[in-house]
């Protein structure tokens, strides 16, 4: 074969592997000629600038980007001073406008002390920063209050007065409540409550981005800590002065509950790469999704950040152990979109009320919400009253269902000895739910946690009936 035909086959070759490599790596690289020409632009800097490859590739950068007046760019910079930077943090704007921040490593490429161009490893950090800007409600701007919480049930009102009481003191508060009952409504109310109500209000789902970010986020990082860390203030110090809401903590893996603990107990958090501690006043109210008794024994929550947490503990009821407020907040919700559509329904039908109050509503509040907002949105706009007609299939087949797997009793099953037809209904309903806590806790050697679960309700709504029934606790 002709040698010449070998060695072009051989470049080729050797360029598509270096292509391949530059495509997989995960930092951004751009190289530019000694004119400022891209001449190298791979995938992961495409992705970091939302540009298209061929948007940049073969043009000057200048034409391209835009950079704030008391700012250049890195790589013009490398050309022009013939220096090598490293771990410069730098913010520009696309050829759309889209601000992007980076942290860059630049070096200028020399062949025979000739200048042959400039090559720039980036790191991306706009994510991390819109994160954190986007969790920071700054004060005067969260939306609720107590007075945001509709509920005239016995439960409900227990449960605001106790988060009333919680609002006075800066102990730290453990929200507990299925998803969809409200728990940031209530961790807003407390901050706005108290007297840090001036202060920065900071949300952060732990289930929403990987450990190793989620720490970075918390915590800060120090510049150098790792490839493209930068001097940077995580939420704790955000939220100074302030409160800080982290929602779902027990997706938090344990060795990161760990850092948690240490720094509510301390008052001080460390930067990632950091050696010195900078103390913080931040309250910490955390929502739970599930049981936290059975999140400590499943080992999603350690029992000594439990403990922490813990020290006021709101427990919100889900919808199906307080049916008597869905009346009230299905109102509320068709004069919510009634404002947003225009409409003038004026409420429910007897026929869908019932059914309400006979669901079981596993999404809870949320779910009562889009149920009413999908009814309204199928309505004809003279129609006054939510139908059972208006509602989605979904709903009213689960509803049937529930009908059809019902078995047909008598009622003198339910009776209580010597009942006679003057007895009141709440009298015989209470009479009948206490026989039958009664019936699973003795099924469930009086194990609290087996017999809520038996019952469908948290241990806390257990221990709350049985003490309101005078059920003791054999």
């Amino acid at each position: 074969m002709d040698q010449t035909k070998m060695t072009v086959e051989y470049l080729q070759y050797l360029i598509s592997m270096y292509k391949r490599i530059l495509d997989e790596v995960d930092v951004g690289v751009h190289a530019v000629d000694a004119s400022g020409n891209t001449v190298i632009y791979n995938n992961k800097m495409a992705q970091m600038e939302s540009m298209d490859i061929q948007e940049v590739m073969n043009k000057n950068l200048l034409d391209v980007f835009m950079f704030k007046e008391n700012q250049s760019s890195t790589l013009v910079k490398a050309l022009q001073d013939r220096k090598e930077t490293k771990n410069v943090k730098q913010t520009y704007f696309n050829n759309k406008g889209r601000e992007i921040t980076t942290n860059n490593n630049t070096i200028p490429i020399y062949e025979n002390e000739e200048l042959l161009g400039a090559v720039e490893i980036a790191n991306d950090v706009t994510k991390l920063e819109r994160l954190i800007k986007g969790n920071i409600t700054r004060k005067g701007t969260t939306r609720y209050t107590f007075d945001s919480i509709t509920g005239n049930s016995t439960v409900m009102k227990d449960v605001i007065e106790g988060a009333k009481r919680a609002a006075r003191t800066s102990s730290y508060v453990l929200i507990v409540g299925e998803t969809g009952t409200g728990k940031e409504l209530f961790a807003q109310s407390i901050h706005n409550a108290s007297s840090r109500f001036s202060g920065p209000f900071i949300t952060q789902n732990c289930a929403a981005l990987p450990d190793n970010l989620i720490e970075s986020l918390l915590f800060g990082t120090r510049r150098g800590a790792f490839t493209g860390a930068i001097d940077q203030p995580g939420l704790f110090e955000q939220a100074n002065g302030g409160t800080l809401l982290l929602d779902e903590i027990n997706s938090l893996n344990l060795n990161l509950q760990a850092k948690l603990l240490r720094a509510l107990q301390e008052k001080t958090i460390r930067r990632v790469g950091d050696t010195k501690d900078t103390p913080v006043d931040v309250r910490v109210i955390a929502n739970i999704n599930e049981d936290p008794i059975d999140a400590v024994t499943n080992n999603h929550m350690r029992k000594d950040l439990y403990y922490r947490l813990g020290v006021v503990t709101v427990f919100i009821p889900p919808l199906r152990e307080r049916k008597e407020d869905i009346p009230l907040l299905a109102q509320l919700f068709i004069k919510k979109y009634n404002d947003l559509f225009q409409m003038n329904v004026k409420g429910l039908s007897e026929e869908v009320k019932a059914s309400f109050l006979e669901y079981d509503w596993h999404g809870n509040v949320r779910e009562l919400e889009h149920l009413v907002e999908a009814a309204m949105n199928i309505m004809m706009d003279d129609e006054e009253l939510i139908e059972y007609s208006h509602l989605p299939y979904q709903y009213r087949s689960k509803l049937h269902l529930k009908e059809r797997n019902t078995p047909s009793v008598s009622v003198d099953m339910f009776l209580k000895d010597g009942t006679d037809m003057t007895t009141s209904l709440k009298e015989q309903m209470e009479y009948f739910e206490k026989s039958y806590i009664e019936h699973v806790l003795k099924n469930n050697d009086y194990n609290i946690t087996r017999a809520a679960d038996v019952l469908g309700l948290s241990r806390q709504s257990l221990q709350y009936r049985m003490k309101k029934l005078n059920i003791k606790h054999e």
